[in-house]
């Protein structure tokens, strides 16, 4: 059986799952996106002498090594080639609405998913209306992970020229209160919409965030069922295959930031010692075994 994983290459995850998939389907088939032809007059989709459209299955894994909004015109390919045919895991659509962190927030809040207050808005006095009303704010920009270009802001003299500079760059802000996360947030794990195990992000130093890239580690982590089955309605909005809902515990109850596209898998095996690679490429056969 000829599974390939979309993902980049000397990626820890990508790596872990190409190797996994080659062990159990008899094949390792691992695709740089950025390396695949799409020739529309013929419908071949071309990657180092392979066609996409020849394969049993594709599993996506990453799209890029950074989040941006290039990586929306890659999913067109991957859609191209789903829609003829080749089952995709997760599907084109589905990380399309997650990928932009707006488009994200926006199904999340029509369904009533608790988040943390959030403005959205290309205008320098809203945001600084905002920042006041919030006491303290996240900057968020639109395509990102692990943190990276966020930055948090007090009102005060010198939060208009921080605006400006940040606006220069991101021309719709995304504004998040910030949340006390007592040191720690959560990753709850899903796949085919089943919910596999919990792990936490923890604060180890004085970062804001608890992101791996901050110094944040994993950890072993049982919520309530009450999050549990947060995090379930919130994935099931996106007909995800897998997934990790990121959710914060705090004094006003839980807050879900975000559903994931490609996480979790480093965060299973240190705090969990679940090998989600294993897991994913199993789930993945056995649907196309069917």
């Amino acid at each position: 059986m000829k599974i390939g994983v979309v993902g980049t290459k000397g990626g820890w995850s990508t790596e872990r799952l190409a190797d996994t998939v080659g062990e159990i389907a008899g094949e390792r088939l691992l695709i740089a996106i950025d390396e695949v032809r799409l020739d529309l007059p013929s419908g071949r989709a071309l990657c180092n002498g392979v066609n996409l459209m020849d394969l049993d299955a594709l599993i996506i894994k990453k799209i890029g090594s950074r989040y941006s909004p290039d990586l929306l015109d890659r999913l067109e390919i991957l859609r191209y080639v789903a829609e003829r045919g080749v089952p995709v895991f997760s599907s084109p659509l589905s990380i399309l609405r997650v990928l932009d962190r707006l488009s994200c927030t926006i199904t999340l809040q029509l369904a009533g998913i608790p988040m943390p207050p959030t403005t959205i808005t290309e205008s320098i006095d809203h945001a600084l209306d905002a920042v006041r009303e919030y006491g303290e704010a996240v900057f968020k920009p639109l395509y990102t992970s692990k943190a990276r270009g966020m930055f948090v802001l007090r009102d005060g003299p010198e939060a208009r020229k921080a605006v400006e500079e940040y606006k220069a760059e991101n021309p719709i802000m995304y504004i998040q209160k910030t949340i006390d996360l007592q040191d720690s947030d959560l990753g709850l794990a899903f796949l085919g919409g089943e919910y596999l195990t919990t792990y936490a992000r923890c604060k180890t130093n004085g970062a804001w965030n608890t992101t791996t890239e901050s110094g944040g580690k994993y950890a072993p982590f049982d919520p309530p069922a009450e999050v549990i089955e947060l995090a379930r309605k919130a994935q099931s909005l996106f007909d995800l295959d897998f997934t990790c809902v990121d959710v914060a515990l705090t004094d006003e109850g839980p807050f879900v930031f975000e559903v994931s596209a490609f996480g979790g898998f480093r965060g299973l095996l240190e705090a969990r010692n679940i090998d989600a690679a294993r897991l994913y490429a199993e789930y993945v056969l056995k649907k196309v075994d069917k």
